[in-house]
């Protein structure tokens, strides 16, 4: 049989699984440890922070929808890039965009201050920029495409061709896209990371991450590490990203239908400044993103033509986008990346990246469409007064 559709998988991994009582939906394994049948002879579960069922039934499902060879299901997000990072030793140099999210920003950029790590932070849709950092043999180059906060698209293969030239491996964070829009292993990468919390489980009531490696080798070297480190993540939060991406095709599919809508009315209204959105002809990296992913996604950030106490009057002006962090749960959510998100960078560095005081970025649930434009509205109605 042929490689299943990414909807089936998500929807199919661990269903009809179970012997012992033939439940369709497999059980929770809520267990700590795991006897040994005899002495000297070690079962496939012995203690859960090394593996645990209900995990490794999430860890097959990504594998499979990344297109992978294995994968680590970690406690989060941040814990994800940080496994990643226990591949590198002292001294070793890594090549991160200059616009990637806060949290990913304040770990490289703290450990680099550590001494552990030389971390140069650049454009990476810059071609000069690139190159430049890439002359320098680094043994890491992480890739966030589309960028958060600015929707910013890098070409995936032609990075990925250029790091090998150099020696480095490829880390692709594919939170925004999901890999039901995009699977950058197919294009060349190394090794992928997720914040699970986001679009793969898509309800906001857990916190988890993942590393899907390309090779046999490397999952195995991950998987040690994450062991080591207690950076795998729990049961239950498994059990849940496991129940919340089984929906994950269908929930894609409105989250973009609804963005085509909000996108429609935000090109009619005056006090949106810039539209950042890759699906949008005029977006710089449109070209690129049509070619690598499957669709557009549901984030988009935008620059209000006001200022401060504007955005402030707009924000409060919102009844159904609440201002919260995280994004791509069900329920549409606004950010103030400069105050919230990313404000672990400092002004220059927020500056650097375009991080505007008036840029908000936007997670398009699954309400309405009609009623998510119409608290727009009264938002804009709220700013101009």
């Amino acid at each position: 049989m042929t490689r299943k559709k990414t909807d089936t998988i998500a929807v199919r991994t661990g269903i009809g699984t179970d012997t012992q009582h033939h439940a369709v939906v497999p059980p929770l394994y809520l267990s700590t440890n795991y006897r040994f049948p005899a002495l000297g002879d070690v079962p496939t579960y012995d203690y859960a922070r090394g593996g645990n069922p209900t995990r490794a039934q999430l860890e097959q499902a990504l594998t499979d929808l990344e297109g992978g060879a294995g994968a680590v299901v970690t406690n989060c997000g941040m814990a994800a890039i940080n496994l990643v990072l226990s591949l590198l030793k002292t001294g070793d140099k890594i090549v991160a965009p200059h616009d990637c999210y806060g949290g990913t920003y304040r770990l490289l950029e703290s450990r680099s201050k550590q001494g552990i790590w030389q971390v140069k932070f650049v454009d990476q849709s810059d071609p000069d920029a690139l190159a430049s950092a890439l002359a320098e043999s680094p043994t890491l180059v992480l890739v966030e495409t589309p960028s958060n906060p600015l929707l910013r698209v890098v070409d995936i293969a032609d990075i990925c061709q250029q790091a090998h030239q150099v020696g480095a491996w490829v880390v692709v964070d594919n939170t925004f896209l999901s890999p039901a829009l995009q699977q950058p292993l197919a294009l060349g990468a190394d090794m992928v990371v997720h914040s699970t919390t986001k679009f793969i489980n898509g309800h906001s009531d857990i916190v988890g991450g993942a590393v899907i490696a390309a090779t046999s080798e490397l999952a195995e070297t991950l998987a040690w590490w994450g062991n080591c480190i207690g950076a795998t993540g729990n049961a239950f939060d498994s059990y849940m990203t496991l129940r919340g991406l089984r929906t994950l095709g269908a929930r894609v599919k409105q989250h973009q239908q609804n963005t085509q809508a909000v996108l429609a009315y935000l090109q009619t209204v005056p006090a949106v400044r810039q539209l950042y959105y890759p699906g949008l002809t005029t977006h710089p990296g449109h070209e690129i993103a049509a070619r690598q992913q499957s669709g557009f996604g549901s984030m988009l950030s935008l620059e209000l033509d006001t200022d401060s106490d504007g955005v402030a009057r707009f924000i409060a002006g919102l009844s159904l986008f609440a201002l919260a962090e995280s994004l791509g749960g069900v329920e549409s959510l606004v950010t103030h990346p400069g105050s919230m998100t990313h404000r672990a960078m400092s002004d220059a560095a927020q500056a650097e990246a375009g991080i505007a005081p008036t840029l908000l970025r936007f997670s398009i649930g699954l309400e309405d469409a009609d009623d998510l434009i119409a608290d727009l509205a009264n938002a804009f109605a709220a700013l101009a007064a």
